[in-house]
């Protein structure tokens, strides 16, 4: 199966600012606060870049807002492949990163290293793991060796859910802050540029950016980290229902999608859509 990158035809215009890279994303550190979203097509990429958004990912949690799925654990290497291609072929300023889906970074060399040499030929510029056993460790530090930027991710880790127990908040513990603060140092020390903190204590996202060199970017882990990421569709209200205590409806896109729909469908029912001017007469 080809994993190509798209081709320089399939590339927007260039942008209206400079490209986000990861010297910019270290040196914010202290400075401003970095911005972060996913994103899993074409459509949202191309609004994505006319912002001042600083990184997007594709992240495998297009398990649960693409494909309905349950967990982020089935989600393959080809389906992130997928949407990376999708996502590069509309963006150019922001830093795209790609998740190393499971059963890759700590599972063999061979399958990891292909993974992640899959997700980058697809237009990702780094790929994010999850996780920080001494296997996970090793290979990012091959990884990084080999010139492909790895970004960290511990605190709650979806793809160990089941070995978590669930979603739960990590570092409710002194012991378990001391823990989240050796994991973030231990990758730092094979080269993570930047390390995920998902669902920790505002303790933890503190003590934990305060002992890094490199930015931290929080999921529901304080206003202390260095930055924050928040699934996209999630931050627009794409559904109401969904609101755990970390996330914020920006917009209510859910109640605009029904009322809209409902719109089309009462204007085609009763004639009115489509109107006399929009037809075709030959």
């Amino acid at each position: 199966m080809s994993y190509g990158a798209p081709t320089p035809t399939d590339r927007p215009e260039k942008s209206r600012r400079s490209k986000v890279r990861i010297p910019h994303l270290l040196a914010a550190k202290g400075v401003r606060k970095l911005t972060a979203l996913t994103c899993y097509d074409a459509s949202f990429a191309r609004l994505l870049e006319k912002t001042d958004v600083d990184i997007v990912l594709v992240g495998d949690s297009l398990g649960h807002v693409v494909q309905g799925r349950s967990s982020t654990i089935p989600v393959t290497v080809d389906e992130i492949c997928y949407h990376t291609r999708s996502v590069a072929r509309a963006l150019v300023t922001p830093h795209l990163v790609a998740d190393m889906p499971f059963g890759t970074a700590g599972f063999g060399d061979e399958r990891c290293y292909a993974a992640a040499a899959a997700l980058m030929q697809a237009g990702a510029e780094a790929v994010k793991i999850e996780g920080s056993s001494p296997a996970v460790l090793r290979h990012i530090e091959h990884l990084v060796q080999q010139g492909i930027p790895v970004m960290g991710h511990i605190g709650l880790t979806p793809q160990s859910v089941h070995a978590q127990g669930g979603y739960r908040i990590q570092g409710r513990s002194q012991e378990a802050i001391t823990d989240l603060v050796a994991s973030a140092q231990a990758l730092e020390r094979v080269g993570c540029y930047c390390v995920v903190l998902e669902l920790c204590t505002d303790e933890a996202g503190k003590k934990v950016s305060e002992q890094l060199k490199i930015p931290t970017i929080g999921i529901g882990s304080g206003s202390a980290c260095d930055g924050q990421i928040l699934v996209l569709h999630d931050m627009l209200g794409m559904d109401a229902s969904f609101c755990p205590k970390f996330l914020k409806h920006f917009e209510s896109l859910e109640d605009r999608v029904l009322a809209a729909t409902a719109s089309y469908i009462a204007e085609v029912r009763g004639g009115t859509f489509p109107q006399e001017a929009s037809s075709h007469d030959r």
